[in-house]
């Protein structure tokens, strides 16, 4: 569905562009050369892409299948542990779910993880895990914590001064729990030049870029300058600190160089030829691979694609698990794999960081964790006569999959495992998500000890700067 844009809301959604001052003589090309992070730091990426399913996605349904238990009338839901017959990879050995062949032809290329192990936060809710997947802090917070394309924003500034070094597509909040996911897309204390560039709709991304439609470059520019007075004399202006307040009058200035810009055709799908196009186009999602692969094309530096949480859509299967998912399988299956591959093949897969990833898994039986069950929010029949109840319908947070790629991610690599029977938890090499986020920042070349004084203490990229990267998820 595209987004209508409404004229006052205009500035609001272009003050998110946040584009570091730094570097803005510097050719792109030269820009990408640079290896080293701050400290001189070594680094084996430039960019990420994050692409989130979010909503839940069991792993025993996509890339941990287990013993295939078609659907029959009166079956015993205790017995159903993929509701999926399992398709070979690239890898030796190595099964995905029905449905997603596409993506794992391709995964020679990079790592399956198969042992992420969310956290315990209590009653699970899809937000609060969402926010501690983003953040790696979990909620509540005394203050409002950066997500993590945040911190690269801050840290590495952009490749590309006038491409946003933040940009988020996909994520409407005006769906559901708007507002639990506002919490987590910002910039929080690093400031607005630094948080995300909204692309709720890529089919519609140039408006994102352009002055509203009727609206002239004089108009425009008249409503600029009313912008920065604004947040000169307004209750922000008087009550903010002189520090955000500079930070969002940045962020507005450096959308209005972006506008004026030949890359913002970047955004400009339809500039794409057909053929490809017509790979990538499944829907938003798929569209929004294809604008993540021409943002990374113009020195982009974090850009987060997700398929949108809204409550019982998506991976959200609260009931009709089975039949959602092939939905959603093929959402996903045939852009990933052509990123994947056209990354690869214009070269920049050796510079760019993919990351798919949910914010936990599903299970037919266990809410919560085996040793750490939590109410159950859906209700399982203990034989399955419907369709409606076949499928993973319960949260489960003890064993879930990611995918890696490029960026110094090692190629053809497996991590990690779980149990072939019920509870279907991890066993082997289990990751948390403060390693995921050390992974990640030590592949930039981010310095870990990096930290800022907030409140009296120190905030670290990961909390306490205790995490770790995973060393053998690298090359």
């Amino acid at each position: 569905m595209k987004t209508d844009w409404k004229r006052r809301d205009f500035l609001k959604k272009s003050s998110a562009a946040a584009i570091a001052t730094m570097g803005m003589g510097t050719p792109f090309t030269s820009l990408l050369s640079s290896c080293t992070g701050p400290k001189g730091m070594p680094s084996t990426a430039d960019s990420v892409i994050l692409l989130f399913m979010a909503g839940g996605m069991a792993h025993t349904e996509t890339f941990d299948p287990k013993k295939f238990t078609p659907f029959r009338k009166g079956m015993e839901s205790k017995e159903v542990l993929s509701t999926f017959a399992s398709v070979p990879t690239a890898l030796d050995g190595i099964h995905f779910s029905e449905g997603l062949e596409n993506i794992g032809q391709i995964m020679d290329r990079g790592t399956l993880i198969r042992s992420y192990v969310a956290a315990d936060l209590g009653h699970i809710l899809h937000t609060r895990h969402q926010y501690h997947w983003h953040t790696c802090y979990e909620p509540p917070q005394s203050v409002l914590v950066p997500h993590m394309g945040s911190w690269v924003a801050k840290e590495l500034g952009p490749l590309n001064p006038v491409i946003p070094p933040f940009i988020n597509i996909n994520q409407r909040f005006t769906v559901g729990e708007g507002e639990e996911l506002k919490a987590f897309h910002s910039a929080g204390f690093l400031g607005s030049e630094y948080g995300p560039f909204l692309i709720p709709d890529p089919t519609g991304g140039l408006e994102s870029v352009r002055p509203p439609v009727g609206m002239n470059t004089k108009r425009f520019e008249s409503r600029n300058q009313l912008y920065e007075r604004m947040v000169q004399e307004s209750a922000m202006g008087e009550f903010g600190s002189d520090y955000q307040k500079e930070s969002l009058k940045r962020s507005m200035e450096q959308a209005y160089i972006l506008l004026n810009s030949p890359e913002a055709k970047a955004f400009d799908l339809t500039e794409e030829p057909k053929e490809k196009y017509d790979i990538y186009n499944t829907g938003r999602f798929g569209l929004g691979c294809l604008m993540a692969r021409r943002l990374i094309d113009q020195g982009a530096r974090f850009i987060s694609v997700t398929t949108e949480y809204e409550p019982f859509f998506g991976w959200d299967t609260h009931e009709n698990g089975h039949t959602r998912l092939v939905d959603m399988k093929k959402m996903i299956d045939a852009p990933i794999a052509q990123l994947i591959k056209d990354l690869d093949e214009s070269g920049r897969l050796d510079r760019t960081m993919v990351i798919l990833a949910s914010e936990f898994s599903r299970d037919m039986m266990t809410e919560g964790r085996p040793d750490l069950k939590v109410k159950d929010q859906v209700v399982v029949p203990d034989f399955i006569e419907d369709m409606k109840n076949y499928g993973m319908h319960r949260h489960f947070t003890d064993g879930c999959s990611m995918l890696m790629f490029g960026g110094g991610i090692k190629r053809g690599h497996v991590f990690g495992k779980t149990a072939d029977e019920r509870p279907c938890k991890t066993v082997e090499n289990p990751i948390k998500i403060d390693s995921v986020h050390q992974t990640m920042y030590h592949a930039l070349g981010i310095d870990p000890e990096k930290h800022y004084e907030i409140e009296k203490r120190p905030f670290y990229t990961t909390p306490d700067g205790l995490g770790k990267p995973v060393m053998d998820l690298l090359a």
